[in-house]
């Protein structure tokens, strides 16, 4: 049964969306809220709070982080049976390490971005990157976007690429045209959680095939084409999220085939794939013409450049303007000229193989730490995925972290429907600001894995 919910948002002068997430967590712990019970759609709370359906999408996915609520696109969203203690909001002091969220590593002392800001700004007309452009982006820029796909093995033409603000927009954009409400997606049964945002936003459902060490499994992804005629299949082939899969050549040309065969479009996400020295062609190159292809630089240069890539054949990708016209008419040009002149330059892959490199440091660093735990990762990739040992609780161990100062994100966050969830975390090691800073988190998190669960950590 829907319950009436409705937080008080008067006097809190945070994002609302946090406010909206405090307030739940207060009204579960406080036992206001019951396990099992269905909170407000995202329309009808934002129709009740005056607040966009985006913002209530934000605070469900934070509470959800937190471990508060479960969600099920065509099913609606619960306050979880079995909760964990609510977690207050991220600390803002400069002792808590946040390993939740994927970040590239910035060194305060390269100025190159900011040579490029002051470069535009003193040039000869800077306005012209202020007003209306084409929507799917200005010649130059998609040009840019086309040099940046092809270092990556996929090739582009400009006249198949469209710039977007980052690459949940472009994923936005690409299953808004590809889907309607009430269409059925496919995605590896643990991916990227905001994967898992646009599909309730859009009202798509949202099925998870089965993965192993290799990534997605053709039989099980043959069996849900058959029995689901699914639209589209989200992915990430290279350096898979959470896992850190590198699907091998021989199964995406078996996933390339399965979804021809199928009429199915391919969804892939590349935005790691930078990182990888040596990995295969992207999944698209083997299907272009039934394939999506999404990149930006938000994790090889900054996350708040917010500019992302996005690749089809010319006949789709004139159907993905007019739906990135419909989100936010264009990307914002000033950000897009910005990214084309640091890909033009150079400067753009510099950053990126000093992130790789940085990366492998870090790899090293965490698997020092956890020798002789059960962990998935790469000696060039950003992420880490630790499985916990009995009797950890994937919730508990990263409520006790955050307790200690450290942030993980508990492998929830990633399940894609029903199906069981394994008990691990993963770390963004790339996140620290430095290399003494995440020393001391992993060092925290490594006494933490050896010790044993405290009993209060959970309610029942």
């Amino acid at each position: 049964m829907m319950t009436n919910w409705q937080p008080n948002l008067e006097g809190f002068a945070g994002p609302r969306y946090l406010a909206i997430a405090e307030h739940l967590a207060r009204d579960v712990s406080a036992g206001r809220l019951k396990p099992g019970e269905r909170l407000p759609t995202h329309r009808d709370l934002a129709w009740n709070l005056k607040v966009t359906v985006g913002t209530v999408t934000r605070a469900y996915a934070e509470a959800e982080r937190r471990g508060l609520i479960s969600g099920e696109v065509g099913r609606g969203t619960y306050v979880r049976g079995r909760m964990v203690e609510a977690l207050p909001p991220l600390p803002t002091d400069d002792e808590f390490l946040d390993l939740t969220r994927s970040f590239p590593y910035q060194d305060p002392s390269d100025r190159t971005i900011a040579d490029v800001i002051a470069e535009i700004g003193s040039g000869a007309n800077p306005w012209q990157l202020l007003g209306y452009t084409n929507t799917l982006g200005l010649p130059a820029h998609r040009a840019a976007a086309a040099s940046w796909i092809g270092r990556w093995g996929m090739a582009a033409a400009p006249s198949e690429t469209a710039v977007t603000n980052g690459a949940q927009h472009a994923l936005h954009v690409a299953f808004g045209t590809l889907a309607r409400p009430g269409d059925t997606i496919l995605a590896e049964q643990l991916t990227f959680y905001g994967l898992k945002s646009v599909a309730a936003f859009l009202s798509l459902r949202l099925h998870g095939v089965a993965i192993d060490e290799h990534g997605l499994v053709p039989e099980a992804l043959d069996a849900a084409c058959r029995q689901l005629m699914p639209k589209a299949l989200y992915c990430i082939p290279t350096l898979q999220n959470p896992t850190n899969a590198i699907m091998p050549a021989g199964r995406r040309a078996e996933i390339a085939a399965i979804c021809k065969r199928h009429g199915v479009i391919i969804v892939e996400d590349d935005i790691y794939g930078f990182l990888a020295e040596r990995a295969p062609p992207p999944l698209s190159s083997l299907a272009p013409d039934h394939s999506v292809y999404v990149t930006s630089l938000s994790k090889c240069v900054a996350p708040g450049l917010r500019i992302g890539y996005l690749r089809a054949n010319e006949a789709l990708i004139e159907r993905i303007g007019v739906s990135l016209r419909a989100t936010t008419w264009m990307a914002t040009p000033l950000m897009a000229e910005i990214a084309t002149r640091l890909i033009s330059s150079g400067a753009a892959l510099r950053i990126a193989v000093a992130q790789r490199a940085e990366a492998k440091a870090r790899q090293a660093m965490a698997a020092r730490s956890f020798a002789g735990a059960e962990f998935s990762a790469h000696p060039t990739g950003s992420n880490f995925w630790l499985k916990l040992p009995e009797p950890w609780r994937r919730e508990d161990f990263a409520a006790q972290a955050r307790r200690r100062g450290v942030g993980v994100a508990a492998a929830e966050i990633f399940a894609v429907g029903r199906a069981p969830v394994p008990h691990a975390v993963r770390m963004s090691l790339l996140a620290a600001r430095d290399r003494k800073q995440l020393e001391r988190g992993l060092g925290i998190l490594e006494e933490l894995l050896r010790a044993a669960p405290e009993p209060a950590a959970s309610m029942v």
